[in-house]
């Protein structure tokens, strides 16, 4: 029988993507709750939509227990006919954004190697917080800040999706419960040396306490509409990139971006970077690149950011 769970879930997949267009998926896993009550709401449609499932399980070696972990894995996804793919990181990676990386750039090979275009998580509301707090302590920008979205592009015709992104935690426990889910419990959730545990054990449950008990519903609604307004600023920053490119060197018309509003020059100017050198450019680098393009004078300026060469000549932007 579906519970509102599952209903919850199909409403959320509408949202994200044509369901006709998810043919074959890659499900990831942790063994934590989360990433289990994907893997029952996706078997339970499977058959409806006709689904080509796959499971993907990175083990970081982050603990003494990994291997039982990877067993206990295994043994569970072996009662549900999935297939099962299994990564072990050789080199222990203590840096939570390097894990994070090697994670995407393993489900990209993956996606592209068998021929995949979705890779679906378990990021649920409690990540999507965690994630918004993590960043704006880091002094983080509105794109920073939303970065936790429904889906995201990881290369060509390839897309993250979370579809439990509005799922609370008492939903998930609520739902392994009702099922029987065989949780494995993480011991490095608890480890107070890992800021995204104090945050999760200390700073949100004080807030509530003290301040605001329903933090969780406004910073998720707050989330939602920065996420509009950073869209909207995303969509205009790409449409100026594509007008102010240069047609044979890789350069950007100054006075064209100098129009814009300053949100718009730097956004371009990220994107910019990002596109043609896999960087993403400093802040305190990128104030003096915005700085170059404003100056009306045609003398050759020079930056040096890196390895790259940043220079002016006449109204144009180049990079080498």
């Amino acid at each position: 029988m579906p519970t509102i769970i599952h209903k919850k879930f199909q409403q959320n997949l509408t949202r994200i993507i044509d369901k006709r267009h998810l043919q074959k998926i890659i499900v990831t896993v942790s063994g934590g709750q989360d990433s289990l009550c994907l893997i029952k709401l996706v078997i339970d449609l499977q058959k409806k939509y006709n689904w080509h499932i796959e499971v993907i399980y990175i083990d970081h070696q982050w603990r003494n227990d990994s291997q039982k972990n990877t067993k206990h894995i295994i043994n569970f996804i072996q009662t549900t006919n999935l297939n099962l793919s299994i990564y072990q990181i050789k080199h222990v990676i203590l840096s939570e954004v390097e894990a994070r990386n090697l994670r995407y750039k393993i489900f990209l090979k993956h996606a592209k190697d068998n021929e995949y275009k979705f890779v679906m998580t378990a990021h649920t509301e409690t990540d999507r917080i965690e994630t918004f707090l993590q960043q704006i302590i880091r002094g983080t920008s509105i794109d920073g800040a939303t970065s936790l979205t429904w889906n995201r592009q990881i290369g060509n015709n390839i897309q993250i999706i979370r579809p439990l992104l509005n799922f609370s935690r008492g939903d998930i426990t609520w739902f392994c419960r009702k099922y029987h889910l065989p949780i494995w419990s993480d011991t490095t959730n608890y480890e107070y040396n890992i800021q995204r545990n104090r945050l999760r054990n200390e700073l949100l449950p004080y807030i509530k306490q003290y301040f605001l008990h329903c933090i969780d519903k406004h910073i998720t609604s707050f989330l939602e509409i920065s996420n509009q307004d950073n869209e909207y600023i995303k969509q205009n920053a790409i449409k100026l990139y594509l007008i102010s490119r240069h047609n044979n060197h890789i350069g950007l018309n100054c006075l064209l971006i100098r129009e814009q509003h300053l949100a718009i020059q730097a956004r371009t100017l990220q994107l910019f970077f990002y596109y043609h050198f896999n960087k993403s450019i400093n802040k305190n680098a990128l104030k003096q690149v915005i700085l170059l393009v404003q100056q009306h004078k045609n003398k050759i300026k020079l930056l040096y950011w890196e390895n790259l060469k940043i220079y002016k000549d006449r109204n144009w932007l180049y990079v080498y």
